[in-house]
């Protein structure tokens, strides 16, 4: 069984929820992580799916490797090999299809609310149940790529998600598990204490993202495995 190539730009940003859900269904992957001084393949060869993780930096920083995972993304659509970015790698899908990132209305951090947006590609993705709060860490959002189906908003960042065929991209962090969770809240970048001084609605006390995450989780992670099993299954 070919595997599923999963790019990681930071030590601290793994897989988390998606590895442990891609082993229990039994399919394997390769993870290569910059920050760890692994390099990023040149090309898909033959990769099952292509997985993209965040990040603390911009998708639009100089960085050699961002611009590789870019071009990855743009192989995977083109031989219509499924892709799934979480916050960067989101955001990196956006500018690889033709989107902007720029600064969100409002940073998001914590446990937050999305809506889905009222169409056939959210109902295919998300299903009709309302959304369960969600993780996020993000100042950043994407565009829509010309040609991509919106798929959830909020009031701070109008477009959470979109999907382009069998290609998903989110704002959000559905692959955030319980020991990631405690090491972010440890290790939080500089500009956290700001962003929470200034916007106290849309950005959480750690203490409040540890006391909603036995809870949280749980919802979570079911609708991961949901996106998780939808991603899979465009997959040729």
């Amino acid at each position: 069984m070919s595997s599923v190539l999963i790019l990681q730009h930071l030590v601290d940003d793994g897989p988390a929820f998606l590895g442990d859900w891609l082993a229990g269904e039994g399919v394997p992957a390769e993870l290569r992580c910059t920050e760890a001084g692994d390099a990023f393949p040149a090309a898909l060869g033959d990769a099952r799916a292509l997985a993209v993780l965040g990040g603390a930096m911009s998708a639009n920083d100089e960085l050699p490797s961002l611009r590789q995972a870019e071009r990855l993304i743009i192989e995977a659509v083109d031989r219509g090999i499924p892709v799934i970015g979480h916050c960067l790698g989101g955001q990196l899908m956006a500018r690889a299809l033709g989107g902007l990132v720029g600064p969100s209305r409002a940073p998001e951090i914590g446990w937050l609310h999305i809506d889905r947006i009222d169409n056939a590609a959210a109902d295919d993705w998300f299903g009709a149940a309302p959304l369960p709060p969600v993780f996020q860490w993000h100042y950043e959002a994407f565009t829509l790529p010309e040609g991509a189906q919106p798929l959830a908003t909020s009031p701070a960042c109008p477009l959470q998600a979109f999907a382009l065929g069998p290609h998903l991209a989110m704002q959000f962090h559905v692959e955030q598990d319980a020991a990631k969770l405690a090491c972010w809240v440890q290790a939080h970048e500089p500009t956290y204490p700001q962003a929470r001084r200034d916007h106290p609605a849309t950005v959480q006390a750690t203490a409040a993202m540890l006391a909603e995450a036995p809870l949280r989780l749980q919802a979570q992670q079911q609708l991961a495995a949901r996106l998780y099993r939808r991603w899979l299954a465009g997959a040729v």
